[in-house]
């Protein structure tokens, strides 16, 4: 009778273990969400700031170049926020990943300024990953499969992302 008091009180801690980790969880998840402003990635210092419009005269084919540029974000990946597009002005946007996969901006930044720090550079990006991205960004069946070319894109990889 002694081991089936102890059963149960065991099978009772265990479940309200559970719960409790589930809902710190959520509440972790909803607070990642609903910070749309703040520091993603590294902090850095606000210097010498390049505006979006001059980035593409700055970086020519073949190098990379470290700066700090200020963009609106056009899109975001809605499935994790693992990279968004900005505008560069005339109509052209750049792609801005982030360094080693190491951390995402959240899903609604869309329309926001962003001031980033990171590697400007130009690169030709595979076909399964331009499909890729249009998925992420919701894109229809029909626009994913009429993507059948690499893109040779001038793209950034972020250290460091500050949202306002």
């Amino acid at each position: 009778m002694k081991n089936y008091i102890f059963l149960f009180l065991f099978a009772g801690l265990a479940a309200c273990t559970q719960t409790n980790t589930g809902q710190k969880e959520l509440d972790t998840n909803e607070e990642t969400t609903e910070q749309a402003e703040g520091v993603f990635g590294d902090d850095f210092e606000v210097a010498d700031v390049v505006a979006a419009n001059q980035i593409t005269s700055l970086v020519e084919h073949g190098e990379q170049k470290e700066m700090i540029i200020e963009a609106k974000i056009n899109e975001c990946c809605q499935k994790k926020g693992c990279w968004m597009n900005v505008d560069l002005g005339n109509e052209e946007e750049m792609r801005v990943t982030f360094k080693d996969y190491g951390f995402f901006v959240p899903m609604d930044c869309g329309g926001k300024t962003a001031v980033m720090k990171g590697v400007a550079s130009y690169d030709t990006i595979p076909v399964d990953h331009l499909r890729h991205y249009a998925e992420d960004a919701g894109k229809s069946q029909e626009e994913i499969e009429a993507i059948t070319e690499p893109e040779l894109q001038l793209v950034f990889e972020a250290t460091g992302v500050k949202l306002n």
